[in-house]
């Protein structure tokens, strides 16, 4: 299991995660997504640790905690989901798939 960190600040590093969070434990692996287009920082990254009371305890210390000028927002990350998409369809809103050609 992953702990979610999320409000992080734009000039957040990998390194400064893992000095943080392993005041509480072991980190295994941060994972921290930059964005394609801008080449940032997204706001926010996964820290796996390696037993599940050293997660609950960064959890418990660093949620709704002030660091870098940000209030984080610290949780268990959920599983990600196949598709990222909860139903319906994209694109033509008008329903059906007739286009209108004979």
């Amino acid at each position: 299991m992953s702990v979610y960190v999320g409000n992080l600040s734009y000039e957040v590093k990998e390194d400064d995660l893992n000095h943080v969070f392993s005041e509480y434990g072991t980190v295994k692996n941060v994972q921290l997504p930059i964005d394609r287009e801008t080449g940032r920082v997204r706001g926010f990254a996964f820290v796996e640790m390696e037993a599940e009371a050293e997660e609950t305890a960064a959890i418990d210390a660093l949620d709704n905690a002030e660091w870098m000028g940000r209030s984080l927002k610290v949780n268990k990350a959920k599983p990600k989901t196949d598709g990222g998409s909860s139903g319906g369809r994209r694109g033509n809103s008008s329903g059906g798939g007739y286009s209108g050609r004979n």
